[in-house]
């Protein structure tokens, strides 16, 4: 891999991994503690979060109609992605062994710390789960595709690519045939090591 993009890949994950830290102080800020994937707050600030919820009733009578109306056509898109959540679980788990690929741990990728949330009442919740499932199944399914696409072909685009995965900085340039004879059985191994915790090659 060329030096400075090595370098710029090592900077980005130490400006992650403060952002994470930013993100462990202002938790504490608030007086969440994380014990075990569960979120309980302090008493105080659940009693506050519980006046401002807002009611079922009063939220059906307030909704936007049209909101209420696209509803089903929101929900329907559940069905598409338990069939893709289906279909790439079990390819991962026929193919990553043969490939080599270490396999991708799908609870790293499905949070749903909202329903703690005081200040939401069931319908907020319903969709907070579902908006966190669908997220949680296109990150999880983009780094299937990401190591699949390493393992087949990591060569990068002669065009930009917008939000590409983190594999791809790691990709041999477009064009370099040489370096793609020599860097793919590197890239390969590297699959084989990866630790599932998302770090780039």
């Amino acid at each position: 891999m060329n030096p400075k993009i090595s370098e710029l890949l090592d900077r980005i994950r130490e400006i992650e991994h403060q952002i994470e830290e930013e993100t462990k102080r202002r938790r504490a800020e608030l007086q969440a503690d994380f014990e075990d994937k569960r979120v309980r707050f302090e008493r105080e600030v659940l009693a506050q979060h519980r006046r401002f919820k807002t009611g079922l009733i009063k939220y059906m009578l307030t909704a936007n109609w049209l909101s209420v109306v696209t509803a089903p056509v929101i929900y329907a898109v559940l069905l598409p992605m338990l069939v893709l959540d289906l279909f790439v679980t079990v390819y991962q788990r026929v193919c990553f062994p043969i490939y080599g690929i270490a396999r991708v741990k799908r609870q790293d990728y499905f949070v749903y710390d909202r329903t703690h949330l005081a200040y939401l009442n069931l319908i907020e919740k319903i969709n907070c789960a579902y908006c966190s499932y669908g997220n949680g199944l296109m990150a999880y399914a983009r780094e299937i595709v990401a190591r699949t696409e390493m393992y087949w072909c990591p060569i990068k685009h002669a065009r930009k690519v917008l939000q590409a995965h983190p594999y791809y900085a790691g990709f041999v340039d477009y064009g370099d045939a040489h370096g793609y004879q020599h860097e793919l059985d590197l890239l390969r191994q590297r699959l084989t090591d990866l630790d599932n915790k998302k770090e780039a090659p």
